[in-house]
C-alpha cells in the first residue's frame, strides 16, 4: 500500500529520499508537477487549483494519504483544502508543521498555549509566494510567543536547482542571505523553507555562519509522517507500489531527478 508524495517539481524528492530511508516497508508513488513549475511565483488561487487537481491524481492512483512535499502549496492551498475540500476517508499533510514542531521542542499533537521558546531571532528563506502567505507566521503563532521572524524570498533559487545550474543557484543562496542579514543581522535560527533548499543547504550554512542552527525539512518530516502512520496504518491506502509520474516530459525530468538523487529515477507521464 502506497502514500502519495507531491510536488511542483523535483524539490519534493529530498522527502521521498528521507521517508523512504526511514519508512522501508511502504511504498511512496511521487508526482511532480513539472509541466507549471514553479509554483513559487504564482497566485493563490493558480496554486490551489494545481495542487487540488495533483492530490485528486493520487486519490485516483489509491493513495489515501497525501503529503504535500512543497512548501509554496502548504502555505497557500492547505488550509483551504482542509476546510472545503478535503474528505473524511482522505488525509493531506503538509511539510511546516513538523518544522515548526522540532523549532519550538513541542512533541506532534501538542495543543496547548503558545509559549515561550529558546529561539527568539528566526530567519525564514523560501519562494515568493510562500513568504507573501505568512502561513509559517501563522502556524508558528500557534505554539510560540515573542518570536521575530524575518522572511527572505528567494526568487530565481528554485529555477536554477531545476535546470542543474547549481553556480547559478548557489550565487543566488549567498545573495538572498546577504540580503536577510542586512534586515536581520544575527538570527539564531534558519528555516529552508522549501524542499528544493536541502541540496543548498551547505552554502546556506556557509553564508550564515556556524552560530545559525540551519532547519531542514526532510528529516524531520520522516519522523513526524512514521509517528502518524504508526497512529494511522489505514491510510496507507489501496494503491501498490512506487512510481514516479510527471506532468512534464518524462525523459527530461527522469534525467534532471536522477542528477539530483545520484541514483536511477524513471518517470512516467501522469
Amino acid at each position: 500500500m502506497a502514500v502519495g508524495i507531491f510536488d511542483s517539481g523535483l524539490g519534493g524528492l529530498t522527502v521521498l529520499d528521507a521517508v523512504a530511508k526511514r519508512l522501508p516497508d511502504v511504498d511512496f508513488i511521487y508526482y511532480a508537477d513539472s509541466a507549471h513549475a514553479p509554483y513559487g511565483v504564482r497566485d493563490a488561487d493558480d496554486i490551489y487549483n494545481l495542487t487540488t487537481q495533483a492530490v485528486q491524481a493520487l486519490w485516483d492512483q489509491g493513495c489515501d494519504l497525501v503529503i504535500l512535499a512543497c512548501n509554496t502549496a502548504s502555505a497557500a492551498a492547505l488550509r483551504r483544502m482542509q476546510e472545503s475540500w478535503i474528505p473524511g476517508d482522505k488525509r493531506v499533510l503538509g511539510v511546516f508543521v513538523p518544522l515548526i514542531e522540532a523549532m519550538t521542542e513541542r512533541d506532534w499533537g501538542d495543543n496547548s498555549p503558545p509559549r515561550e521558546v529558546a529561539v527568539k531571532h528566526v530567519a525564514l528563506f523560501a519562494t515568493p509566494a510562500t513568504v507573501s502567505s505568512r502561513a509559517f507566521q501563522r502556524e508558528l503563532a500557534f505554539r510560540a510567543i515573542g518570536v521575530d521572524v524575518e522572511a527572505q524570498a528567494c526568487g530565481g533559487v528554485v529555477d536554477a536547482i531545476e535546470e542543474g545550474d547549481m553556480i547559478l543557484a548557489e550565487a543566488l543562496v549567498r545573495s538572498h542571505v546577504d540580503a536577510l542579514k542586512r534586515k536581520m543581522p544575527k538570527p539564531e535560527a534558519a528555516i529552508l523553507g522549501c524542499t528544493h533548499y536541502p541540496l543548498m543547504e551547505e552554502i546556506f550554512q556557509s553564508a550564515l555562519g556556524d552560530g545559525v542552527q540551519v532547519y531542514s525539512q526532510a528529516n524531520l518530516v520522516a519522523e513526524s509522517l512514521a509517528d502518524y502512520l504508526s497512529r494511522h496504518p489505514d491510510m496507507r491506502g489501496s494503491a501498490s507500489g512506487s512510481k514516479f509520474l510527471t506532468t512534464g516530459d518524462p525523459a527530461r525530468v527522469s534525467n534532471r531527478a536522477t542528477q539530483f538523487l545520484r541514483r536511477k529515477i524513471t518517470f512516467e507521464a501522469a
